[in-house]
């Protein structure tokens, strides 16, 4: 059930009964007409814009069309009021029938409620971490991390058929520096004392892969040249790598379905025919690049190169794709990448990136815009900084990696469930400040515990009433018949059950699974004032003595609200509780 969007069917169908009627003309179009809830909770359960979207249109007065719209909707049996405000907009109070019926929706629907058809089956794939495998996933790849699989999970509740894919970046020059941090690691395993010069890895991650490698090889490459060990010791600390990465993956409950390893682009021709298909459109040539104001990037070469003509497709400069000598440069393999992707026949692509990624997104939308002839959207979404803070002070580095913080010192802190939560209570573009004292307080101030806490609130509820011999499992609580739900503490929780829909769709289309969080913390927020003000009203108890309909009836809102938020921490990878300790 998406209340929001029956609504909004009632209203369709009276304004096309008002141009029937030649109250307005024909021809218009009702796309932009929308039912939200009213930016006054005061005025109304919903609200509608439509006399104010077909007023210039129409070549009538908004308040007009809104008059002749308010008398239609009035006679809906649902509708117990259809006022007009303001300019031209329409207020609308709904019967308290329509939330009992919302609440055994609700049930009825459970882990369903809320799920759409928006996406239609469309395929998507959603890249995320891709770090680079040289050591463990440090705070930064966190916030990624947790991002793109809430994004993920949000897309496939709306009705997209979802990949999860990590992009393995093992085909540069840092790939070389954790094979010869490996190979230190390993002559210590020998006894050798060893010196970690500037760029290699000093972290103490390293010795038990130094340690492997010396179970698995022996003494065999011990004081031997580079290129007799290089090559091997470069696949073993990579794969060590990604398997200590799937490990931190883990702790947070990430499963990736795909693993593509960049190394694999190289020397298949893989590269060789993205280029070709770019160079068949006419966007490959060789030339000079003015030198760029500011910073000069690494790419740049006051020299000839062979470009890609990449302003074509919205980017500020044409990217060099090869160098002057002939070997690639790092903008080349993400091309093919990219290239794979869509020959794989997703309909759109989604990348997180971290931060420092931001001078990347031009060209890389360019690239796919221009190997998909634009018929493939890419959405490139940057995760910004996250600050740590513990009693009061900055959090230290790991010893462990070395250089960061990593993403098990952050979860040993405070586990999964808290890290997923705090690292989607900001929107994604914005720096997060994750303070490990705050986010492990029992209060309001704390959304992982007041959302938590509600959810624990009603399962509670739930087992006092069965001390009680009451039935409230949800096949009875979903049975009509049970008295309705009117006072306004009532309502406004109902309203906010009401909007789970709706705001899962704008969240999926938006890509912004923050705004599932935010949705929780609002149902919390009136399910704990509903619990409070019950406290001051006996009759809005959840549990009515000697009165086991109006127990149920009750309970079955608390319940519907468990159910909603439930779902919600299920798309952001969280696990509901039913017990605070």
């Amino acid at each position: 059930m998406n209340l929001f969007a029956e609504m909004r069917g009632v209203v369709i169908t009276a304004l096309n009964e008002m141009v029937a009627e030649g109250a307005l003309p024909s021809g218009l179009e009702f796309a932009n007409v929308a039912v939200e809830p009213p930016r006054d909770a005061a005025h109304g359960d919903m609200a509608t814009n439509a006399a104010m979207v077909l007023a210039k249109p129409a070549k009538s007065k908004p308040r007009d069309i809104a008059e002749v719209l308010a008398a239609k909707l009035a006679q809906d049996p649902r509708v117990t009021s259809a006022d007009v405000a303001g300019p031209g907009f329409l207020n609308l109070k709904l019967a308290p029938s329509v939330w009992q019926t919302l609440v055994t929706c609700i049930l009825t629907d459970g882990t369903h409620y809320g799920r759409s058809e928006l996406g239609a089956g469309q395929k998507v794939n959603v890249e995320y971490v891709s770090a680079n495998p040289t050591g463990p996933l440090h705070v930064g790849h966190t916030r990624g991390a947790v991002f793109g699989d809430a994004l993920a999970a949000l897309l496939e509740f709306a009705g997209f058929d979802v990949t999860r894919e990590y992009y393995i970046n093992d085909g540069g020059a840092q790939v070389d520096v954790l094979a010869r941090s490996v190979y230190l690691r390993y002559l210590e395993a020998h006894g050798k004392k060893v010196a970690f010069e500037d760029g290699t890895y000093p972290g103490d991650y390293l010795i038990e892969v130094g340690q492997a490698l010396k179970n698995k090889v022996g003494s065999v490459y011990v004081d031997q040249p580079e290129d007799l060990w290089l090559a091997e010791v470069r696949s073993f600390a990579t794969d060590a790598m990604m398997d200590l990465i799937r490990a931190d993956l883990a702790t947070l409950g990430i499963t990736m379905d795909t693993f593509f390893s960049e190394k694999a682009l190289y020397g298949t021709g893989r590269i060789e025919a993205a280029i070709a298909a770019l160079n068949a459109k006419g966007l490959i040539y060789e030339g000079v690049l003015e030198p760029p104001k500011g910073k000069v990037p690494e790419d740049w070469e006051p020299r000839e190169q062979t470009l890609f003509k990449s302003t074509e497709h919205g980017d500020d400069v044409d990217r060099p794709i090869k160098k002057s000598d002939g070997s690639w440069t790092y903008f080349a393999p993400d091309i093919a990448y990219h290239y794979d992707k869509i020959e794989r026949g997703y309909d759109a692509l989604i990348d997180v990136f971290g931060a420092d990624h931001g001078g990347y997104v031009k060209r890389m939308k360019a690239a796919v815009s221009a190997l998909s002839d634009g018929q493939v959207p890419v959405d490139i979404k940057l995760t910004q900084l996250v600050r740590l803070f513990k009693d009061g002070a900055p959090f230290k580095m790991s010893k462990r990696a070395g250089t960061f913080v990593t993403l098990r010192d952050v979860v040993d802190q405070v586990g999964p469930d808290v890290t997923r939560f705090v690292m989607l209570t900001r929107k994604n573009d914005a720096p997060l400040d994750f303070d490990f004292d705050k986010v492990l307080e029992q209060s309001k101030d704390n959304p992982v515990f007041y959302v938590q806490y509600a959810h624990a609130r009603v399962c509670s509820v739930l087992r006092k009433a069965r001390e009680q011999g009451i039935a409230v499992d949800d096949a009875t609580l979903s049975v009509p018949g049970l008295p309705f739900l009117s006072d306004s503490a009532e309502v406004a929780l109902a309203r906010k059950l009401a909007d789970w829909p709706r705001l899962v769709e704008i969240a999926a289309r938006g890509h912004e699974p923050h705004r599932i969080a935010f949705a929780l913390y609002d149902i919390a927020s009136d399910l704990h004032a509903l619990w409070n003000k019950g406290n001051d009203h006996p009759e809005l108890r959840f549990v009515q003595e000697g009165d086991s309909n109006a127990t149920q009836a009750k309970i079955a809102l608390a319940r519907a609200a468990a159910v909603v938020i439930s779902n919600g921490l299920g798309i952001l990878g969280v696990t509901p509780v039913e017990e605070l300790r």
